[in-house]
Order: structure tokens, then sequence, then C-alpha cells
């Protein structure tokens, strides 16, 4: 368990060095499987209700930034693209009017070496009310 939350630590340093030295976010905001989804669950809806007075990519850069170990859930193998890094899922919980909410998030963090005259990137798959409440189980590091 020790090696694993090392792993997810590294991970989480990636993805704050991405995040602070100018990475390009690409955040899905309108996804196919969205389409049959109920709306409350979309990353549009979820987004909006969270932040609706800011700009999407900043609030959530920041949502980013405060995540730690302690909000991992899992790696994930992407299958569209198996030559890309994997995924990892995260959740975090929001507090709405004294309601709690539950936020799935799934990311994935390219970093590219300055030879590679490429730019950093935080692919953002998801990040929206999560369809089933998290237990503590969800979090192999809480």
């Amino acid at each position: 368990m020790k090696v694993l939350n090392s792993y997810v630590k590294s991970y989480i340093q990636n993805l704050r060095f991405a995040l602070t030295h100018g990475a390009k976010i690409n955040f899905q905001e309108k996804r196919l499987v969205d389409e049959n989804r109920p709306e409350k669950y979309t990353n549009q809806y979820t987004v909006r209700t969270l932040f609706p007075d800011e700009n999407p990519v900043d609030a959530l850069k920041r949502e980013l930034l405060s995540l730690s170990s302690e909000n991992y859930m899992r790696t994930v193998k992407d299958i569209r693209f198996p030559n890309k890094a994997e995924m990892r899922e995260f959740g975090k919980v929001y507090l709405m009017n004294t309601e709690q909410r539950d936020v799935y998030i799934k990311l994935r963090v390219e970093l590219v070496g300055e030879r590679n005259c490429g730019e950093h990137t935080v692919f953002i798959m998801s990040f929206h009310f999560a369809e089933k409440p998290f237990s503590n189980a969800d979090f192999p590091h809480r």
C-alpha cells in the first residue's frame, strides 16, 4: 500500500507541475456518452452548477491543484487510446446548500520533454456529479 501511495503522490506532483508550468487543459465539456445520461450527471451541468460565475478552465485548474492522495480512487487503462498514459480517477466532495455532492474526476496528465517541442497537457475526461454516492472503500488512501 505504501508503494501505491508513493505512486499516487508522484502522479499528483506531475499534475501540479503541469498545471503550474503552462499545461494546456483539455476539458471535455460535452461528451457523446452524456447524450444518454441524465443532465445532472454531465460535465457541463456539474461545472456550471459548482462554478456558475467562473471560467470553467480556471475553476477546474484550481480544483485539480487541490487534489491529494486521499482523493485518489483508481488507475484505469484508456482502451480507446492504448498508447496514451493511463487515466486516474479521483473523487471530491462539495457542499452545496448544506447538501454534500460527490464529484467524480477522471483525467490524464501528459508531460512533454523540452526537446519534444510540445506542451504539457492535462486531459479532463470527467468532472461530474457521481451517479452513486462514494464510500470510504472507494478511496484506498483514506
